[in-house]
């Protein structure tokens, strides 16, 4: 390294460190670190003299350096910076214009009249066939944003389809043979996220449609859940009845079986002849609450059958199987089907089967609350005729 450019690395780092807003978050000192180890690689490639590799080292330190001055002139301010400072370590004039000359093609729509300008062209773009591109490229969008140039997330994905696509191309000789494979990875890279994201919104866009014009085309809908809701908890109602009463049912049972085991055959007896009453109460009322428990589960026998008259006048509720268990599976189907014709006698139907599950419903809790009252009737006053019992002796 000369020490041109060695004074010329401790120059642009000190005055980036000095002057250059943190809104660059790109143009900084590590984009301009990794464009002069990029240019340095190129120039091994491409076996440049050792003036021209000096010239190409010394633009790629100071072509962003106008950044610290001004944002839309920073090429012009960088060749300033160049001057002025090549000039003071007493550069050769010849050899200053080249370097200004060399920053001047850093501008997007400049072409490159000769090797070095190619170099450092495709240095400063050298990210584009990078595996670090998206991440370099995400800094430079947020510097974007920090300036003022607001891109979203898809827009920036856009405009870098743009670029890579038409827009960029390199021009040395290595770049082209060894980068460009790698920018092509990345532009289809970018193709396939654009194109992932466009299914996934056409999907949400097709879902949405679809939502909408199922809700706009079936406003039963909130009717339908009515009648699963109801249904459900007409079945929950049920199990729960059923289970009651066989807790009736087993409680009683037990009453009986050790009032037959424990005190009846003690009741010859002429000293027990006290307990008779209490005992009598006592299974009395247990075996009318098991009698009454029976009665509350009790299935009714229906005929199983249903005339095609009966499903025309709508007298007949074909969706409980107790009303078509017997028929034969043309009747039944024939049943439905006619159900099926008319959606309002769909809704009768099922408001129909409701109705009298609920008619089932009040009669097994109308049971089972008689079944509950008598039970407790019968334990108080089997206690109590106990309890008189034992105070007569």
């Amino acid at each position: 390294m000369t020490d041109f450019i060695s004074e010329t690395e401790s120059f642009v780092l000190n005055l980036f460190k000095d002057k250059l807003s943190t809104r660059f978050v790109y143009h900084n000192f590590n984009h301009t670190q990794r464009v002069v180890e990029n240019a340095k690689v190129l120039a091994e490639e491409q076996n440049l003299n050792k003036e021209d590799k000096e010239v190409l080292i010394l633009s790629a330190w100071l072509h962003d350096t106008g950044y610290t001055v001004s944002e839309k002139n920073h090429e012009q301010e960088s060749k300033r910076i160049a001057r002025e400072f090549l000039g003071q370590l007493n550069y050769p004039e010849a050899l200053i214009s080249k370097v200004e000359s060399t920053i001047d093609v850093t501008r997007m729509d400049a072409e490159p009249a000769n090797e070095i300008e190619s170099i450092l062209k495709d240095a400063d773009c050298s990210h584009f066939a990078k595996d670090t591109f998206k991440e370099i490229s995400e800094l430079l969008r947020q510097e974007l944003n920090l300036r003022g140039e607001k891109y979203s997330a898809e827009e920036w994905r856009d405009l870098n389809i743009e670029m890579l696509s038409t827009k960029h191309q390199f021009y040395s000789t290595y770049a082209i043979k060894n980068w460009s494979s790698k920018k092509q990875q990345n532009l289809i890279g970018l193709i396939e996220e654009r194109d992932k994201k466009k299914r996934k919104h056409e999907k949400e866009k097709l879902k949405a449609k679809y939502k909408a014009q199922y809700k706009n085309d079936n406003p039963e809908r909130s009717v339908q859940t009515l009648f699963r809701t109801t249904l459900r908890n007409h079945i929950k109602l049920s199990d729960i009845a059923d289970t009651k009463a066989n807790i009736l049912l087993s409680v009683n049972a037990i009453i009986i079986s050790l009032a037959l085991a424990n005190i009846i055959p003690k009741l010859d007896n002429p000293s027990n002849e006290h307990l008779m009453i209490p005992t009598l109460i006592l299974i009395c009322f247990s075996v009318a609450a098991i009698i009454l428990s029976i009665l509350s589960t009790r299935p009714n026998v229906t005929s199983g059958e249903f005339t095609k008259d009966q499903v025309k006048n709508r007298d007949i509720n074909i969706l409980f199987f107790g009303n078509f268990h017997k028929m034969k599976f043309d009747d039944y189907l024939w049943g439905v089907q006619e159900i099926m014709k008319d959606k309002d006698y769909v809704y009768e139907a099922l408001i129909k089967d409701l109705y009298l599950l609920g008619k089932v419903l009040e009669r097994k809790y109308r049971l089972l609350r008689l079944t509950y009252n008598i039970f407790m009737l019968g334990i108080i006053i089997s206690v109590v005729s106990f309890f008189i019992a034992f105070k007569i002796i």
